[in-house]
């Protein structure tokens, strides 16, 4: 037998990295066991750093020299990434190979599911994975124009910054949407309201892309002439303005395409507006909905319902699947629009008999529950904040049967997440309280080259 040699010691101010955190920052420890954050850094890897921040037990720093280089690092694509002064802060990852990065982030997952929780999903779903390049058609472009610099920026926040970073080129979004920056810039330049127009949000559709400009003052009459030529000398553009909120977006001209994305699997079309809400990723989307559904694997004779149902886009697919469909949403406005978007698919396929509710989802009780009567499936599609109210009222509900009398759970609960903090605080509570068992789970990666972890599990009563 032959002794157990001990790793080598470093040169000193090196560190060996050992893991990535959510934050795609490396992580590595000092001698004394002091954990130290690097950004730019990967597991494997041996550096050298500066360090920005110190605390008792941690510290921040940022990648000095490379002296062993992971096998799984990558040569960005985007010439606005890194660690320089004035990098673009909307990607995280681009160093990191695509491949590595899902596996992180199913890491991430299962890490958050036992260190929370206690518990372990007993099938790890495939991700769900798509196009890493020109994923994203949805976006919040920053507008400034910097006076010093005698230019207008169009793009996203620098690195941990306020400021705008001078981009000419993404290539996350649309290679359609990357082209427009550099003449956006020169539209608002060209405005007369160049200093009172700071954000643009870009919401894509399968034929329409629509820029919502926000502006401060009423625009000109030659500035809306100037938006109205810009958008007749780009194919499918449209110019929707937006003077405060989110309710005040309107259309700057009647006319073209509808903006709306299809669900081909399921037949379904789903019209929205630009600041609605609606994924990021429609190629994963697509992917998405169609797993979710063949998970949950409602019958024609079952009742199913959607939680946090926003426009219907989960709910108008189980319209072409299960017996009856309830979608519930904390909005009336959001409920309003998601019957609409029923009607509009019903009269062009035969779809379950469907009624959407609106219910603050956050202040749910046990009675609340029993009233909206028994399903026999979930679909449960919360916000980052989770979906603690609803399940905790379902283990309540569990643990006093004189309490749920007649009314009887799901048998089965799919659950998509976007945070998977939140999602292990409430699958703690399915588990543990209210009966169920983690059946399976896995990340779907919407968004290539950023620490964002989306996710689905599945749970089933015992």
């Amino acid at each position: 037998m032959t002794e157990k040699q001990e790793p080598a010691a470093l040169p000193e101010g090196w560190l060996a990295i050992e893991s990535l955190d959510i934050e795609a920052q490396g992580v590595a420890r000092r001698p004394d066991g002091k954990v130290v954050f690097v950004e730019g850094a990967l597991p494997g890897e041996l550096v050298t750093v500066k360090v920005h921040r110190r605390k008792n037990n941690w510290e921040q720093a940022s990648l000095v020299e490379l002296h062993r280089e992971s096998s799984q690092r990558v040569r960005p694509r985007c010439p606005h990434f890194g660690l320089h002064e004035g990098a673009c802060g909307g990607c995280k990852m681009q160093h990191l190979h695509v491949g590595a990065q899902v596996a992180i982030k199913q890491r991430v997952l299962e890490d958050n599911l036992w260190h929370l929780s206690k518990l372990k999903a007993d099938t790890i779903l495939p991700a769900i994975e798509g196009p890493g390049w020109g994923y994203r058609w949805r976006a919040r472009f920053s507008v400034r124009h910097v006076r010093k610099k005698g230019t207008v920026l169009v793009g996203f926040h620098e690195r941990k910054s306020r400021y705008v970073a001078d981009i000419r080129e993404c290539h996350v979004v649309p290679p359609h949407v990357s082209a427009l920056l550099l003449p956006l810039r020169a539209l608002i330049g060209s405005m007369d309201a160049i200093e009172t127009c700071p954000q643009i949000e870009l919401a894509c559709g399968d034929r329409v892309t629509a820029l919502v400009l926000r502006h401060l003052e009423p625009l000109s009459d030659g500035d809306l002439a100037k938006l109205r030529a810009f958008a007749a000398q780009q194919a499918g553009v449209q110019w929707w303005l937006q003077s405060k909120g989110p309710d005040t977006v309107k259309l700057l001209d009647e006319g073209g395409d509808p903006l709306d994305y299809a669900l081909p699997e399921f037949g379904i079309t789903m019209p929205f507006r630009p600041t609605d809400f609606t994924q990021v990723n429609p190629h994963i989307n697509r992917v998405l909905v169609e797993r979710a559904l063949r998970l949950l694997d409602p019958r024609r004779d079952e009742r199913v319902i959607d939680w946090f149902c926003g426009l219907g886009n989960f709910t108008l697919p189980l319209a072409t699947r299960a017996g009856e469909v309830l979608g519930i949403e904390g909005s009336e406005t959001l409920v309003a629009r998601s019957r609409e978007n029923h009607a509009i698919n019903a009269q062009l396929q035969a779809l379950a008999p469907t009624t959407f509710a609106a219910r603050n989802l956050f202040e749910m009780t046990p009675q609340q529950l029993v009233d909206h009567g028994h399903a026999d499936r979930w679909l449960v599609d919360p916000p980052r904040e989770g979906a603690f109210a609803l399940v905790k009222a379902l283990a309540d509900l569990h643990q006093d049967k004189a309490l749920r009398g007649d009314w009887k759970p799901p048998k089965r609960i799919v659950y998509v997440s976007c945070n998977p903090a939140t999602l292990a605080r409430d699958a703690g509570l399915l588990v543990h309280q209210a009966g169920y068992v983690c059946s399976a789970a896995g990340v779907v990666n919407m968004f290539p080259h950023t620490a964002h972890v989306e996710s689905i599990a599945v749970f089933d009563l015992e």
